[in-house]
């Protein structure tokens, strides 16, 4: 295991509050993953931010009738509370109109300039008279060009998944009057992808750890042709371009949001007073960088961000790993924040504790495929794994332990054949869940983890301890020190996925601080050691109160309330 892991999530639009979809695709699992490093006593960076630029930003900034600085302001602020409730421990969550990343893609792009990767051209673009501006990305959709799509937006089809530029689109409307754009000459600055096409290759043909869907994905764009992909745009909001020439123009925003996993981790390497640790995890190729994004945005993280890093002429670290879910759909519809598809992330929390969420979010991970909320899926998932399963096992080893020996963790004779294998059982399941989230398997992850407590119910339900406190005290004492140390083990593994719960029954067990080493897992509790009394974990969602979830969460969807 490399002693150094940098752990990135994609950076979401902040033009309004994130969706589950957004959060599970990118931030909790990427959180997952840096608690989990942590443990293991890696040295991990955890960063990421508020993408400010970009035309959804004017879009919704023209619709509040505000300046894109002060929409991004306020719900940067809102985001970044929202993520702390989510328990989300990011080391930098910082924002795109950052000095230090400002001056950092500048910078950058000017060295790719120097190294011949960037050209000038005149082009045409899509203008709309009525609003006397050009009109790229998200202020232009039509039909896709490629599948037919209705709504296909000027920088991609959420359909099919392809790159577009807005000329591309069938029957072109702006978004903002409805008009038919005319096409007008305008100049920009261009990085030569072409150029860039055998490193590219051979990048992902030789890269073992990415996921087949990635490497599916994106070796097929490549063999497609790479073409040329705009660096500037003709809109006000944004990072000015630095090219001689560029005024008035600011940087494609997925040029600029992509670089900010550098810079990032450069802004935290000086609050932090060490201004040149970020190197160890962008210049150091014994570091492991990870992504954690949708599948809509492979190609900007498996293409684009490796060919800007390729073309600076510095040597970066290349994406080790980019772990791209599917889609989670609400009600047969991909989740959509333009849309108004969706929960959204302070919904959620108004509706249930943040641990429920946290577990059937991962638990239900789209790995392979789209998944489908409902609140139905979402009650069993609590109810049978949460609450029946985990929940259950710690409350009655717990209990029992407070109630028939004194609180206090019984001593135990030899240990017969039947309880070391459940011992050894349960550390190989504590391997097991560490090697499926070290190759991005969270969901299979989350299903281990919680098989730990499964183990410890059947354990208990074949001994019968309860059965034996009057003709075997010592035989039942060895039981429940037996269950104490799967409670251990089960609290431990819990950790990354559901932070507050794990905390509650470390503190139960009256162990020191917070739980911070893997290895404690399977590092036996003492007998004698005193607990505290222990309370409920979870309760039973019934099906009163999801139903009336449901209607709220309809009221909200029809008022446009989602969107703060």
């Amino acid at each position: 295991m490399s002693d150094r892991v940098l752990v990135t999530s994609a950076w979401p639009y902040i033009n309004v509050t994130p969706h589950l979809g957004n959060l599970v695709g990118s931030v909790l699992s990427a959180d997952v993953t840096a608690r989990f490093y942590r443990m293991k006593g890696v040295d991990v960076l955890f960063v990421s931010g508020s993408d400010e630029h970009g035309t959804p930003i004017e879009v919704e900034a023209l619709r509040q009738g505000v300046t894109p600085k002060v929409l991004t302001e306020k719900n940067h602020r809102y985001v970044s509370e929202l993520f702390r409730k989510w328990e989300i421990s990011f080391d930098n969550y910082t924002f795109t109109e950052s000095l230090v990343h400002k001056a950092f893609v500048q910078r950058t792009l000017l060295d790719i300039q120097r190294n011949g990767y960037i050209f000038e051209q005149e082009t045409q673009m899509l203008y709309c008279e009525h609003e006397q501006r050009f009109l790229p990305d998200r202020f232009v959709e039509g039909k896709c060009p490629h599948c037919g799509a209705e709504k296909a937006r000027g920088d991609q089809c959420d359909l099919c998944g392809k790159l577009l530029e807005p000329t591309l689109l069938v029957e072109p409307y702006c978004i903002l009057c409805k008009n038919k754009p005319i096409i007008k000459t305008t100049k920009h600055w261009y990085i030569d992808l072409l150029k860039l096409t055998e490193p590219l290759s051979q990048y992902i043909k030789t890269n073992q750890q990415l996921p087949a869907n990635v490497k599916s994905f994106s070796l097929n764009w490549i063999k497609e042709g790479l073409k040329p992909r705009a660096v500037t745009r003709d809109v006000d909001w944004g990072i000015p371009a630095p090219f001689d020439g560029a005024e008035g123009k600011t940087i494609y925003v997925w040029i600029d949001a992509v670089l900010g996993y550098i810079s990032a981790a450069m802004e935290q390497a000086q609050r932090v007073g060490q201004p040149e640790k970020w190197k160890e995890f962008w210049l150091n190729n014994h570091a492991k960088t990870l992504y954690f994004v949708g599948k809509d945005n492979i190609p900007f993280h498996t293409i684009i961000l490796p060919a800007l890093l390729l073309a600076s002429g510095q040597e970066y670290n290349l994406p080790w790993n980019v772990s791209a879910t599917e889609f989670l759909q609400f009600r047969g519809q991909k989740a959509s924040k333009s849309q108004r598809v969706g929960i959204w992330i302070d919904e959620a929390l108004e509706m249930f504790p943040v641990d429920y969420w946290r577990f059937f979010l991962i638990s239900t991970r789209p790995e392979s495929k789209d998944t489908n909320f409902t609140w139905t899926i979402f009650a069993d998932k609590i109810n049978a794994d949460l609450n029946d399963t985990f929940g259950n096992f710690i409350h009655r080893t717990l209990s029992f332990i407070a109630s028939k020996f004194e609180s206090t963790i019984p001593t135990h004779t030899k240990l017969d054949q039947g309880d070391q294998a459940i011992l050894d059982t349960i550390k190989e399941k504590v391997q097991q869940v560490s090697k499926e989230i070290e190759t991005g398997w969270l969901q299979s992850a989350a299903t281990t983890f919680i098989s730990i407590s499964r183990i410890g119910n059947q354990y208990l339900n074949t001994k019968e301890p309860w059965n034996l406190m009057k003709t075997d005290k010592e035989k039942a004492a060895t039981i429940f020190y037996v269950a104490a140390q799967i409670v251990k083990a089960a609290t431990v593994v819990a950790a990354p996925f559901i932070p507050q719960t794990a905390q509650q029954i470390w503190q139960t067990l009256q162990l020191p601080e917070t739980i911070n080493k893997w290895n404690e897992a399977i590092i036996p509790i003492k007998t004698g050691h005193k607990i505290s009394k222990p309370t409920p974990l979870f309760h039973k969602i019934e099906t009163d109160e999801i139903k009336l979830d449901e209607q709220l969460s309809e009221i909200r969807l029809k008022m446009g309330t989602l969107s703060k």
